[in-house]
């Protein structure tokens, strides 16, 4: 393991791995935060906190108006220092140990150097998705705060509408039977602009669902250099489905 810097590798091997993806991982992840090395990046930087909305997870250049650090710290306004259990069952994050994740926000919150190699290496390849949170492998264990679809490169955000996707419950049968239609927001973070982001207007109570792209809006969506993705299959009603999730609500 490399030793402790502040950077985004070295901390993500060093305290998201070992230590907060013990609880931050898969369909449980608490806030839907899941902080293993696919993910963690794209649900902290420039990202909504769930506890405390007008917050950021991770506010680039301002750490202490970033809901992480105010969450390691112990003065948050929401819920319990984390790591969970801290500290009465397992130690808190060390003072200097959090002083590099506050460095890290401060020069920027830039990603992991190996994604930035990967992506100069690869800046000509085609606009896809990277990863879905949630995903159709392993059902989430509480109504998804958000739903993450990260892409390989930059959005062109002045192409996509806030109000153009929605997310239906599903019946069992084939073909399956729309149940509820519950409308979404989708927003993409000037911090994080390979990360789109649709919030759920209500809460999803147990079932299986599914991603959709409104009727009548554009199915394709381009990076800043204008390369352009079609997002999605058709369904049985025409509209494109982005992807399939199940939630599990635990008693």
């Amino acid at each position: 393991m490399p030793p402790l810097s502040a950077d985004f590798d070295s901390i993500q091997a060093n305290i998201f791995t070992p230590i907060c993806s013990v609880c931050h991982m898969g369909g449980s992840a608490p806030e839907g935060l899941r902080l293993d090395a696919a993910n963690s990046f794209n649900l902290l930087v420039g990202m909504p906190s769930t506890e405390v909305p007008s917050l950021l997870r991770v506010k680039p250049g301002d750490p202490d108006n970033s809901y992480i650090i105010q969450k390691l710290e112990g003065h948050q306004s929401v819920g319990q220092q984390m790591p969970f259990g801290c500290p009465t069952s397992q130690p808190c994050l060390t003072t200097s140990t959090i002083a590099f994740i506050r460095q890290w926000i401060t020069d920027g919150a830039p990603p992991s150097a190996t994604a930035t190699a990967a992506a100069t290496v690869h800046a000509a390849a085609p606009l896809a998705i990277t990863s879905i949170v949630p995903d159709a492998v392993e059902p989430v264990s509480a109504s998804p705060p958000q739903i993450m679809i990260a892409f390989n490169h930059e959005l062109d955000v002045t192409q996509i509408d806030s109000r153009s996707m929605h997310i239906e419950k599903l019946n069992p049968g084939a073909p399956p039977a729309v149940s509820e239609i519950v409308p979404a927001r989708v927003t993409v973070s000037s911090a994080n602009p390979g990360a789109l982001m649709v919030w759920p207007s209500l809460p999803l109570s147990s079932g299986h669902y599914r991603l959709v792209i409104n009727a009548g809006s554009p199915s394709q969506f381009s990076d800043i250099a204008g390369r352009s993705l079609v997002v999605g299959t058709p369904d049985e009603l025409g509209e494109s489905m982005i992807s399939t999730f199940d939630v599990e609500v635990l008693p």
